[in-house]
């Protein structure tokens, strides 16, 4: 459902918005909180006293036996001095009829003082905790004092300014972020512990009895771990220029350049609140599941009739591949706009959007990293939306191709729907670190999912590692294959049954060759995936079989 105030998402476990406060159903979730610390739920009405009868006795001479009570009922929680000796004060006003409990209320009976706080999930995710680049600062827990830090010493390790912080869901641990390059590093809760403890003031040696202090035996190999990662993400202060690996000429040229547009944040953020929050309501979501469910089987349809040729237009290959390349720009934009207005929906504003340039294509960018300090659901939904996206645009595309009279027009609506269905069938890749992949990594809630299996596979391909305990890494590395084998299986199968009318407007010379490049390029990573390892199984020193990596 959405907030009625600020149109965001609410989950059915979410007893009020996450962006704006609003109660869920409309009821206030308070806690009296006591001196101890101790929380006391409001959910139904009592009595504060030192009597025996008193559902909240206090053991304090000064509170009477019948002191206060609170009432409460559906409209909220109100407080009243039930005739008491002292009397009942309320941020030192002394309580004179009936009074609307809201947090933040500091209550006095006698004197005892009691706090009226907002109720707590200890489940649930925590704050975000950022620090700006240019600042140096311990980042703790909320209890624990900070303390600003001056100079730095490569002997002591420390966070590097300018990241966030986040304590997601109870069973997912951290999230950190690097604002400047935007890496995203997922911490368990004792890499967190461990973590706090790089503020600059302690040296290795010392950082390691802490480790093992904390953790057990398995504290130091985990600090190594932790510092490695971190170094690795830039997220280690005077560290970045001696593990920054050195880049070629060919790399550079290569390398994607990217240009950041300010005002397209703030574009996204305007049509989600202008009526972009509509496709979130019941109704829209339903109507968008159908046209995507009827248009892909109309596609089908057009498939199976032999109807349309990919990449031709008019009898024409190159106005065909020109439609089908302008049709791929236009669903890359609602590809990323999607990203991004359901990032909007669950109060994530995109922080970065632009033009990206790889090799010659240009393409729009959304930045939705903000996402990882969302809930595993959420985020699997934010990844999703670029492929829901494609789905649905390119199903809109196949109805309209469907009920055409046979024409130019006909054949402009099949381009652009193929287009669409080749981008969600791309974007669900898992060998790919595209949108599937990020899905199916939260999942099996296996983060680095992709370069792990990939060199657990080739370790048992090669003959280096038996197939062990790692039975899910190697379920991935297989299943990727297989994808892989079906995706060019259906794109041999797809091009053959569109051959006849290819070689009616090209030389079979031309075409085959043609295809067999473009079979060549589909094949190409699944047989470096597969031969690399086989070739140093058979030609290559590989160590015995027992030793795992």
């Amino acid at each position: 459902m959405l907030c009625p105030v600020c149109r965001r998402q609410v989950a059915q476990t979410d007893a009020r918005c996450r962006c704006c406060g609003t109660p869920r159903d409309g009821k206030a979730h308070l806690d009296l909180v006591l001196p101890g610390g101790e929380r006391v739920p409001l959910d139904r009405s009592l009595v504060i006293g030192r009597g025996v009868g008193s559902e909240l006795r206090l053991d304090d001479p000064s509170v009477s036996r019948t002191h206060a009570r609170i009432d409460v009922d559906e409209r909220g929680a109100e407080l009243e001095d039930a005739g008491s000796r002292y009397g009942t004060f309320v941020d030192g006003r002394r309580v004179a009829g009936r009074v609307v409990v809201a947090p933040g209320m500091r209550i006095e009976v006698g004197d005892t003082r009691l706090g009226v706080d907002e109720r707590i999930d200890t489940a649930a995710a925590g704050h975000t905790v950022s620090v700006p680049a240019g600042l140096s600062l311990i980042v703790e827990r909320p209890s624990v004092r900070r303390t600003p830090m001056r100079g730095h010493d490569a002997s002591r390790p420390r966070l590097r300014s300018g990241w966030s912080l986040k304590r997601l869901d109870e069973s997912e641990g951290y999230v950190l972020k690097d604002h400047r390059s935007g890496a995203v590093v997922r911490l368990s809760s004792g890499d967190a512990e461990l973590a706090e403890l790089l503020d600059g003031s302690r040296d290795l040696v010392e950082l390691v009895g802490e480790a093992s202090a904390r953790c057990g035996p398995e504290g130091p190999a985990r600090l190594a771990r932790l510092l490695a990662e971190l170094a690795d993400r830039g997220l280690l202060g005077g560290v970045e220029g001696a593990l920054s690996p050195s880049v070629g000429r060919l790399q550079r040229v290569l390398r994607p350049r990217e240009l950041a547009l300010p005002w397209l944040p703030r574009m996204i953020a305007g049509a989600y609140r202008r009526g972009g929050f509509l496709l979130f309501t019941a109704f829209a979501l339903g109507a968008l599941a159908v046209v995507a469910f009827a248009g892909l089987v109309a596609f089908v349809g057009l498939i199976v009739g032999r109807y349309g040729t990919p990449f031709v237009v008019a009898g024409r290959v190159g106005l065909g591949a020109l439609v089908f390349v302008l049709a791929r720009l236009g669903l890359v934009v609602c590809h990323e706009l999607g990203h991004g207005l359901v990032a909007e929906s669950f109060g994530r504003p995109v922080t970065r959007a632009g033009i990206k340039v790889a090799l010659v294509f240009p393409y729009v960018f959304v930045d939705t990293t903000d996402a990882w300090f969302e809930p595993r659901r959420r985020r699997m939904m934010i990844s999703l939306a670029g492929p829901a996206s494609d789905v649905v645009l390119g199903g809109a595309f196949a109805l309209a191709c469907w009920l055409s009279p046979p024409g130019n027009v006909r054949d402009i609506l099949f381009q652009v729907a193929f287009a669409g269905y080749v981008g969600a069938l791309f974007n669900l890749n898992p060998l790919l670190e595209r949108d599937g992949y990020h899905v199916l990594v939260d999942l099996l809630r296996e983060p680095g999912l992709r370069r792990r299996a990939s060199r657990r596979l080739a370790d048992v391909l090669s003959g280096r590692a038996r197939v062990g305990s790692d039975g899910r890494l190697l379920v991935y590395g297989l299943a990727s294959l297989c994808w892989s084998a079906l995706t060019i299986a259906f794109a041999v199968v797809l091009s053959l049954r569109y051959y006849h009318t290819l070689a009616s407007l090209a030389p079979p010379a031309l075409v085959w060759t043609l295809l067999a490049a473009f079979y060549l390029v589909l094949a190409l990573p699944l047989a470096a995936q597969l031969l690399r390892p086989l070739w140093s199984r058979v030609y290559g020193p590989a160590s015995s079989p027992g030793s795992s990596t």
